[in-house]
């Protein structure tokens, strides 16, 4: 039996391309991750957090990037700032990736520029370049999810069609 993830008067949606952050009590929740990659990160003491989804991994291929957010080089460090406005303390903050997933199988992976592959590593390469831990992942494969992370526990659910709810 595949159990739904309890529903929350305080849900928070972020859109492609966004992201929104908040406090405690607060659940983030964005859909449609396929190729694209959801970054949450929290701090444990303040109980902050921000959910982040990206399409691509690098703003540098395009002269005017109009969506900044869209962008894993330019995304996760706009959200990291707001953390840190909000209050989160640098040193605390955790990160947890869910997504970058090969959606067209059957292809050779060279046709698809092998968009998926690309945002996870770029978006672990820019946590690290932050020193921000990724403490879990559930990332790749060829099914889309949809992530939820709750501000109070820094717990992320993950609804992947077919599969029963995955906790990290």
């Amino acid at each position: 039996m595949v159990m739904e993830p309890a529903k929350s008067l305080a849900d928070i949606h972020v859109g492609i391309g966004e992201f929104k952050v908040t406090r405690n009590p607060a659940r983030l929740v964005t859909l449609g991750l396929g190729s694209c990659v959801g970054i949450g990160i929290w701090d444990p003491v303040t109980k902050i957090g921000g959910l982040l989804h990206i399409m691509l991994p690098s703003s540098s291929e395009f002269s005017k990037p109009v969506k900044k957010a869209k962008y894993a080089d330019l995304g996760i460090p706009m959200m990291f700032q707001e953390l840190l406005n909000l209050g989160a303390g640098r040193s605390r903050m955790t990160a947890k990736l869910v997504g970058g997933a090969q959606m067209f199988s059957g292809l050779d992976k060279k046709q698809l520029f092998n968009v998926g592959e690309r945002n996870i590593k770029a978006s672990r390469q820019i946590l690290q370049a932050m020193h921000v831990s990724i403490t879990a992942e559930d990332v790749g494969g060829n099914k889309g999810r949809t992530m939820y992370l709750d501000v109070c526990n820094g717990q992320v659910l993950i609804k992947t069609l077919g599969k029963d709810i995955k906790v990290l």
